[in-house]
């Protein structure tokens, strides 16, 4: 698999997910403690630009806004995400996004591909969150899947250190990929 369509095929089951989300859902509790979907769709859309600015290389830092104060009842807010994952792809699919390094949000620089690697994860395991929280299923790829595994595997740690992820859930090692992920993020995927 190119690597160059990697988040493109992240983001197109997340994509036909959100444009099945109610108006009503937007308050259902996800398995982020801290989002419901309302504050989890706020979360895509508040960081879209700086993941789209580090594909293009560019240092984009978050709206002055906080999360809690983007508005989704301004507007269409599920054409704003279809947007927002057209961006992301489009950016990503350039190979040069994935040279180098580049910035995410702040002034530290960090691998391109450990970035759009990132980028793969945030879109799969909260496109999981979602499907949790509106009681359905969304799939990737095991290609994908495994690709993202070894991404997360390899950062985990790191990602708890940072308070990005929470203690590991344990998994067995034969179950299916999308699960081991989850567990590595904090996500028991039961």
């Amino acid at each position: 698999m190119s690597e160059t369509e990697r988040v493109a095929r992240a983001a197109a089951p997340l994509a036909q997910l959100i444009r099945t989300i109610d108006p009503e859902q937007l308050s259902a509790p996800t398995p982020c403690a801290e989002f419901d979907v309302a504050a989890l769709l706020e979360h895509l859309l508040f960081w879209g630009p700086s993941l789209v600015g580090a594909a293009r290389k560019e240092a984009v830092a978050p709206p002055a806004a906080t999360e809690s104060e983007v508005d989704l009842t301004a507007g269409d807010w599920a054409a704003a995400l279809d947007a927002h994952l057209d961006a992301l792809s489009t950016a990503w699919r350039d190979p040069a996004a994935w040279q180098g390094t580049t910035h995410m949000g702040g002034p530290m620089e960090l691998p391109a591909s450990l970035v759009g690697g990132m980028v793969v994860g945030e879109l799969i395991v909260h496109g999981w969150d979602l499907a949790h929280a509106l009681g359905t299923t969304v799939h990737w790829d095991d290609d994908l899947l495994r690709q993202t595994y070894d991404d997360t595997a390899a950062t985990a740690e790191q990602g708890r250190a940072m308070g990005i992820y929470g203690p590991e859930v344990p998994v067995p090692t034969t179950a299916p990929l999308l699960d081991r992920i989850l567990g590595l993020t904090g996500r028991d995927p039961v």
